[in-house]
């Protein structure tokens, strides 16, 4: 696994150019994984300081990932819309957005990360694991009663 050391961080509204591109991807990837967009709703607001945060990772100027957090109560938030390019994938990318997303939330008060994936999603599973997230019996949101739904948590901080 190699290096990515011009990547840079920034934050962006989530109904940014760069943002919509990449949701408009990630619907993609729904439709082909699971047959049909995701229907959870994400409210810009929700991603925006300090309710929550949504970011943009350019290699060389180049936008090539994003993910964001939104509150999910008082010491909680939850991570939604990774997603890193498939020509950047294997090279660290995703590692450094997610600890950027957990550096973020820390300097931000929080002390705990949750997230859901669906359990097609066997290399997401993977990473989140890989990252020191442990699978949760707690559901939650939208996703809390699709029993292909995989939920997980991290203490952070």
């Amino acid at each position: 696994m190699s290096a990515v050391p011009s990547l840079q961080f920034a934050p962006r509204s989530l109904d940014s150019p760069e943002a919509l591109a990449f949701v408009e991807a990630i619907q993609r990837f729904y439709v082909e994984v699971y047959g049909d967009e995701d229907d959870d709703s994400t409210d810009p607001d929700e991603f925006t300081p300090p309710h929550g945060l949504f970011v943009v990772g350019y290699l060389d100027g180049a936008p090539i990932a994003c993910g964001g957090w939104r509150r999910h109560d008082e010491r909680t938030v939850e991570v939604k819309r990774m997603w890193v390019a498939p020509q950047e994938r294997r090279h660290g990318v995703a590692r450094r957005l997610l600890a950027e997303l957990e550096r973020t939330a820390v300097l931000a008060g929080h002390r705990r990360i949750v997230l859901t994936t669906g359990a097609p999603q066997r290399a997401a599973i993977a990473f989140y694991t890989a990252n020191g997230y442990l699978v949760s019996d707690a559901r939650f949101g939208h996703y809390a009663q699709f029993d292909d739904a995989v939920f997980f948590t991290k203490q952070i901080g």
